[in-house]
C-alpha cells in the first residue's frame, strides 16, 4: 500500500474520533459507538431508531420498534455521554447542555491528545517506509532522494492535522 494512502486513513481515523467530541451543538455522530441490547444482541443505536436533530442543542431519537424505547435510554445512559435522556413513551430526546469555559478547555485537550496520536500513527508510517528505503538498498543519493519525499509527504500530513485540529478548538472554543 501507498504511503499516502495509509497517511489519508489515519487522517480519515483523526476526523471520525474528532466528531465525538461535542462542540455543545447536537449532533448525531455524538451517539456513534453506543451499543443497544436487542433481543439479546448487541446492535448500533443508528439500526434501531431514526436520529434527528430538531434544534440546534438537541437530538431526537424515535425507535422503529416502540419496545426498544428503555433499551435505548439504558444504554445512552450508561454509554455516559453526559446527557440526560428525556423519554416521554414514542421518542427519546436529548437535550446537550450549553457547555461551560472549563468543558470548553478539556474537549480541546481531549482534542489535542487525538491529534497528537494521529501524529503518532503518521510518524509510525513514514518509518516504516524509511526501513523499506534502506533494506532496498538503493544507492546513496537515490535513497536521500526517497527519504526526502517521505519527509516531505509526512509534512504535508502534518499540517493536515494542524488543520484538523484548529478547526476543532475553534469550534469548541465558539460561545
Amino acid at each position: 500500500m501507498n504511503i499516502e494512502q495509509k497517511m489519508e486513513k489515519a487522517i480519515v481515523a483523526l476526523e471520525n474520533k474528532l466528531l465525538n467530541i461535542r462542540a455543545g451543538r447536537a449532533n448525531p455522530a455524538m451517539l456513534n459507538g453506543i451499543m443497544v441490547s436487542y433481543y439479546g444482541a448487541m446492535s448500533p443505536i443508528q439500526s434501531l431508531a431514526n436520529i434527528t436533530v430538531p434544534e440546534a442543542r438537541q437530538l431526537m431519537i424515535k425507535p422503529f420498534d416502540r419496545t426498544t424505547l428503555k433499551d435505548i435510554e439504558r444504554a445512552i445512559n450508561e454509554a455516559n455521554i453526559g446527557i440526560t435522556p428525556t423519554n416521554n413513551g414514542e421518542i427519546i430526546i436529548l437535550t446537550i447542555p450549553e457547555l461551560t469555559e472549563e468543558r470548553r478547555r478539556e474537549y480541546v485537550r481531549q482534542a489535542k491528545e487525538i491529534a497528537e496520536e494521529a501524529k503518532v500513527a503518521l510518524r509510525n508510517i513514514r518509518q516504516e517506509e524509511n526501513n523499506q528505503i534502506k533494506k532496498e538498498e538503493y544507492p546513496e543519493d537515490e535513497e536521500k532522494i526517497l527519504l526526502n519525499e517521505v519527509q516531505e509527504v509526512i509534512t504535508k500530513y502534518n499540517k493536515i492535522v494542524d488543520e484538523k485540529l484548529k478547526e476543532k478548538e475553534e469550534e469548541l472554543m465558539r460561545v
